[in-house]
């Protein structure tokens, strides 16, 4: 199943830890048309709630808003709304931001995004 091997590298070997100008802030995913949904954090702590990381909290699979929600929304690869489509153009994609609002880019696969957050299209090649 591809959703468990990209939450495996996303939550254990991620990127991020290399990212050293980010890795300071809490970085946070909204989704939806108007990027008002709350999605999850994607750099806390595995065992808070609002982690993607969290089995049990906003990490998952089987909640409406998960990421690793294979059949939802923000986890299916065809959805507009997913970071896993690899050919969304939409503004709908989820964002990455910190607490005080700073954008860093749209959180997608998709490789030909300028706007997109750099090391996520790392995580289509697994």
């Amino acid at each position: 199943m591809k959703s468990f091997s990209v939450k495996m590298f996303f939550c254990f070997v991620s990127p991020l830890a290399h990212t050293s100008h980010v890795a300071a802030q809490d970085l946070l995913l909204f989704g939806g048309t108007n990027h008002d949904q709350f999605l999850g954090c994607l750099n806390c702590n595995s065992f808070e709630r609002d982690s993607v990381c969290n089995q049990f909290g906003a990490g998952n699979e089987f909640s409406a808003s998960s990421i690793f929600n294979e059949f939802g929304t923000f986890g299916n690869s065809f959805s507009l709304s997913s970071p896993w489509n690899e050919f969304s153009t939409s503004k709908a994609v989820p964002v990455l931001v910190d607490r005080a609002g700073n954008f860093y880019g749209y959180f997608t696969i998709n490789d030909f995004r300028s706007d997109a957050v750099p090391f996520v299209s790392e995580l289509s090649r697994i």
